[in-house]
């Protein structure tokens, strides 16, 4: 296959139903769950099964935060204590909030934002390049965006990206703001920790050729600018980026013409 277009089937392995559960708030379906997982959930108050549905009642909508976290201390997942917003659809009504750790179990949908931290010098498009720290619970090591994060409950793809590029990138609010939004990627994932249904909200930044980002919060071991060719290489012949970012990668080669 195509040194590019296996990334894009990597990150959409997941065949739905396949097997699974839809699982909903009221009428609203919001993620999907193994059988084994829906047998657990049938445990709590307010939880409803039938062949092929987990349904949590209406009113008991502000309970899944409590489930989510008995399930957690079962062991089902890993607890990761960031709160993110339930929704059907990109952009629709909050039906309820749930733990990060707690997504990939119940296959519900997560929002993040990817910035393409870009300098354009004489000798061609340059790009930030960060490598997740040694210690990250998921792909430790693997290289990254200069900025890239989950949206947490109650924030704006916006107003994600100001916020992780200043903790993540020493990025000021005032530069983050100039980003401009080119797109958004969804996909649906299966992997060790479940079922990855993520949309990214993808960005633009141009950063000043004399602009030095600075691992601020721990996330980020080292940053490195990089030709884009050199980005495209990457992608193309091995596995070092993490596999979301190759997606936002290919975009962006894309969009600069300089994809095979």
């Amino acid at each position: 296959m195509n040194g590019l277009l296996r990334h894009i089937a990597a990150c959409n392995n997941a065949e739905l139903p396949g097997g699974r559960l839809a699982f909903r708030i009221g009428a609203a379906s919001v993620g999907w769950v193994t059988p084994d997982f829906a047998r657990a959930l049938a445990d709590f108050t307010g939880m409803s099964l039938t062949a092929d549905s987990a349904t949590l009642a209406p009113a008991a909508a502000a309970d899944l935060p409590a489930i989510a976290c008995g399930l957690a201390a079962r062991g089902l997942y890993r607890w990761r204590g960031e709160a993110f917003d339930v929704r059907a659809e990109p952009g629709g009504p909050v039906l309820s909030q749930i733990d990060r750790g707690a997504l990939p179990s119940f296959g519900i949908m997560a929002e993040g934002v990817h910035v393409n931290g870009l300098v354009r010098r004489a000798d061609g498009l340059h790009v930030w390049v960060a490598k997740r720290a040694a210690d990250k619970a998921l792909d430790p090591g693997k290289l990254d965006h200069i900025v890239a994060g989950g949206m947490p409950s109650g924030l704006t793809p916006r107003e994600t990206l100001i916020k992780e590029a200043e903790e993540e990138a020493a990025i000021p609010p005032e530069l983050a703001a100039q980003a401009v939004p080119v797109g958004r990627i969804a996909y649906a994932m299966q992997r060790k920790e479940g079922l990855r249904r993520d949309v990214l909200h993808c960005y633009d930044l141009d950063l000043p050729a004399d602009f030095i980002p600075r691992a601020s919060d721990g996330e980020v071991e080292s940053f490195s600018l990089w030709p884009i060719e050199l980005v495209l290489r990457s992608v193309r012949d091995t596995d070092d980026f993490k596999f979301n970012v190759n997606l936002v990668l290919i975009d962006l080669f894309r969009r600069h013409g300089v994809a095979e």
